[in-house]
């Protein structure tokens, strides 16, 4: 009997990352609901890469079901840890960095960009492999003062090992010294010498 897994009303990309738990638990037979299709396409795509066969029954406009199937043949497909293989050689992890710019993420609207921005600090949290540095600098300091849900998921991935580097130069220029709520107060040379020594750095 499918496993039912209550999603509606939970916004991208928590949907996916329950999924992920189940799976990870060793989840073989596991439903998702979800009130999106935007949702759906993202489950499904998740289903694809972790070897699941998917079914999908749409309920109605907004109320739909995604179903995860482990089969002997998907499995037989799927890499290690129920992942496609991609040519990186398994238990190897790269170190890596994210370089943050920007108050928000993208240059459209800034409310959307600093959601995207609380989001991707969310998914870091859920992940296995958090980066070694998140590095702030311009506008972007003003995350790791005023964003408190972002606040709150530095904080996690610090505990984690990641070193949060604050330019100190930039919290100066927008008079914000005295307000920062995670991080190191750090400058250029520290912050560049933690891009050289990380094998990718991923801005944003």
């Amino acid at each position: 009997m499918s496993i039912m897994i209550d999603a509606r009303g939970k916004s991208c990309p928590i949907p996916v990352i329950m999924a992920k738990k189940e799976a990870d638990q060793g989840g073989r037979d596991f439903t998702i609901s979800v009130d999106n299709k935007t949702a759906v396409e993202n489950l499904k795509r998740f289903g694809n890469n972790g070897g699941f066969d998917t079914v999908v029954v749409e309920k109605s406009r907004d109320d739909f079901s995604v179903r995860f199937l482990k089969s002997s043949v998907a499995e037989d497909s799927a890499g290690v840890g129920g992942r496609k293989e991609t040519g990186v050689v398994s238990g190897v992890k790269s170190s890596w960095a994210v370089f943050i710019g920007n108050e928000g993420i993208g240059n459209g609207d800034l409310e959307l960009g600093t959601t995207l921005m609380k989001m991707f600090f969310f998914t870091l949290t859920q992940g296995s492999d958090v980066p070694s540095y998140v590095l702030f600098m311009n506008e972007g300091v003003k995350v790791p003062v005023g964003s408190q849900q972002a606040i709150e998921h530095l904080k996690v991935l610090a505990e984690r090992g990641t070193k949060v580097l604050v330019c100190g130069t930039c919290l100066n220029f927008y008079g914000l010294s005295d307000s920062l709520k995670v991080g190191i107060v750090s400058n250029m040379y520290d912050i560049a010498e933690a891009m050289l020594n990380v094998d990718k750095v991923i801005t944003l």
